[in-house]
């Protein structure tokens, strides 16, 4: 379970690092926090963001993608997956929707927003999309697979940058495995050591 753990808080944390609008990792743990909670890897706005209320589309899009980033590790090291990444793929998702029916960032649906403005619009298991306004079956499916789609397109992002970085991210997890925490400078310094100079940023997202 440690090894499984250490490979996915590293791959969240890799990811985040050389992603160009993440936030930055100030803290990586395999310490278990409370049923469930069995790593953590900890992140905080950047000194230059300042106070900020806005976000980017390229900036949601890269938060997905380090949502993904430790199921991407675990797939890539280990080849194989575990339960580990529930949480994050319920965020994840959570956020593409809300990007395709809150935001008018969806390039399929383009403008419209499907959100009633006051929190209401909810997918219920089963019953699909409801709220106040109502949509059609067919824009229910269009709102699907737009938000599928997009979860496909960052998680072959972050599985690309986890295997370009292969190396660095089993550096870092053999020394988490070792020392259980490890804070953000260590982290960096450690995957841009042995020689190899500093790791260059991922592309912006399309």
């Amino acid at each position: 379970d440690k090894q499984q753990v250490a490979y996915h808080e590293c791959g969240h944390a890799l990811v985040a690092t050389l992603l160009p609008t993440a936030d930055e990792v100030k803290k990586i743990s395999i310490v278990p926090r409370g049923i469930g909670a069995l790593g953590y890897t900890m992140q905080q706005p950047r000194e230059e963001d300042g106070d900020r209320y806005l976000l980017t589309r390229t900036e949601l899009l890269d938060r997905i993608t380090v949502l993904l980033g430790g199921r991407a590790a675990e797939q890539e090291l280990l080849a194989d997956i575990s339960t580990g990444a529930q949480d994050d793929l319920q965020r994840a998702t959570s956020l593409a929707r809300r990007m395709v029916t809150e935001f008018g960032m969806s390039k399929a649906l383009g403008l419209q927003s499907f959100d009633s403005g006051r929190g209401q619009f909810l997918d219920v298991p089963g019953q699909g999309l409801a709220g106040s306004r109502e949509v059609s079956d067919e824009t229910a499916r269009a709102i699907d697979q737009e938000v599928g789609g997009l979860l496909e397109e960052r998680y072959a992002q972050a599985r690309q940058i986890v295997r370009d970085h292969r190396e660095a991210l089993e550096r870092v997890a053999k020394e988490l495995l070792q020392h259980e925490v490890l804070d953000g400078s260590r982290f960096r310094e450690i995957i841009q050591g042995h020689g190899q100079g500093p790791l260059g940023k991922a592309q912006p997202a399309p």
